[in-house]
């Protein structure tokens, strides 16, 4: 069983001309992986968090910036950017969610995946413009698009945090 505590880090915050600067830089790279204007970048607390943590490597059971999987990612977003304290589980994440229709996505939602062939075993966390941030085995943190093959092929079912 794998536990999901997380550290926390103290950094100091920059000079709000950088903090400014940043954000802006943040909110156009991320405009432009996702296709929609900077106006649509919204939260900026979460597009900072996947700025931060964006080619992390992936390691199975792993929870923070040496090596993080799939649920941990999605469990230390949630602490960090809405609070939250959610399983570090996939399989125990797709019972704690209320389910939602694709159509009905908002970000924060998370998206379930079969890509073992067998059973539920990949979550990442929807932004917009069907869009989501989850860690892949391969390139570690990343943003993937639910219109790729591979998605629309082992996509199960989407949910809301209660």
């Amino acid at each position: 069983m794998v536990s999901c505590k997380s550290r926390k880090s103290v950094t100091k915050a920059p000079d709000t001309e950088i903090k400014d600067n940043l954000s802006k830089s943040v909110k156009k790279q991320y405009a432009d992986k996702l296709g929609v204007s900077e106006s649509a970048i919204q939260n900026e607390k979460l597009y900072q968090f996947i700025h931060d943590w964006y080619g992390v490597s992936y390691k199975y059971g792993g929870k923070d910036k040496s090596g993080i999987d799939c649920s941990g990612l999605t469990s230390v977003l949630y602490a960090n950017v809405y609070k939250k304290t959610i399983s570090c589980s996939t399989k125990a994440l797709v019972n704690e969610v209320k389910k939602i229709k694709p159509s009905d996505l908002k970000e924060g939602d998370l998206l379930f995946f079969e890509t073992n062939g067998r059973s539920i075993s990949h979550v990442g966390v929807y932004l917009q413009n069907d869009k989501f941030v989850h860690a892949s085995t391969k390139k570690g943190v990343m943003i993937s698009d639910l219109n790729e093959p591979y998605f629309k092929k082992t996509y199960v079912t989407s949910g809301r945090v209660k």
